[in-house]
């Protein structure tokens, strides 16, 4: 600890392909939950394919067992803001669903989150998703062009604050994370501007990055289970997140294949592969 502040772990090369190994896994198994995510089945069952993905490829969960949750993935549907527990609820046509996972290997850890609409897509759910979704890209675009963690939140607000049309809110409540050898570690990484800079961005520093979006107000609350936040207006939210690598050469997306290419590029970010 200095000055009160929890220590930042910085990883070596080494222990950064290892966590993109991790993410690699992880990115196929969100790509099963994902395609399963259809009208009339069971939040459970996202949960089950999810499951057969890392336990084929030998990963595990860390979110299994978390401080008690008692499954493999967060899938929270509509007004659910995050941690929503799989179960028996069943998938209708027009849903909007959350789906939040991660894996480790060998130790280390990734995390990710995609929203995906259920069937018939209502314009303006698809308008929060598409909107969340670039909202995290300009943030990882950040985290590569700038000098400060702060850097990245000010990059997503200032471009979700930009995009014309009914404006959209931002959950200060949940935030991103580091990420390493625990799936939560220091710093805390905020999706919306700040005075605070926060630490300086340095090779070793391993991120994820969660914007969290709400069509209505941001207030939420948990439920009984103790664990699924909801907006407490009940208005829709979205949330998308990948974990991401800064090493010498720059920056690589852990939990997407191709390291964040091809939505990079557009923003004038080339990641560069982890030597």
């Amino acid at each position: 600890m200095a000055f009160g502040q929890p220590r930042i772990e910085f990883k070596n090369n080494a222990q950064m392909r290892t966590m993109q190994e991790a993410g690699l896994v992880l990115s196929r198994a969100l790509d099963a939950a994902v395609a399963a995510a259809v009208p009339g089945v069971t939040t459970k069952h996202l949960d089950d394919v999810f499951a057969a993905v890392l336990n084929e490829a030998g990963a595990k969960s860390n979110f299994l067992g978390y401080h008690g949750f008692p499954a493999t993935i967060c899938t929270s549907v509509n007004e659910e803001v995050v941690h929503g527990i799989p179960g028996s609820r069943i998938l209708q046509d027009g849903d909007i669903i959350s789906i939040d996972g991660g894996a480790i290997v060998n130790g280390w850890h990734s995390d990710s989150a995609r929203t995906v609409i259920v069937g018939t897509a209502d314009p303006s759910d698809q308008r929060l998703s598409d909107i969340t979704q670039a909202a995290m890209w300009r943030g990882i675009a950040a985290l590569a062009t700038g000098s400060h963690v702060g850097d990245i939140g000010a990059a997503i607000d200032d471009y979700v604050s930009s995009v014309p049309g009914k404006p959209l809110g931002i959950l200060e409540d949940y935030v991103g994370h580091g990420i390493g050898s625990e799936m939560h570690m220091a710093p805390d990484v905020l999706n919306y501007r700040t005075s605070h800079r926060g630490p300086k961005i340095k090779p070793g520093l391993c991120l994820a990055i969660e914007p969290m979006l709400v069509r209505g107000g941001i207030e939420t609350a948990v439920l009984e289970d103790d664990w699924t936040v909801v907006t407490t207006d009940g208005k829709r939210s979205c949330q998308w997140e990948h974990s991401v690598a800064v090493h010498e050469k720059g920056i690589w997306v852990l939990s997407a294949p191709d390291g964040g290419a091809e939505h990079l590029a557009p923003l004038g970010v080339t990641p560069v592969p982890i030597p």
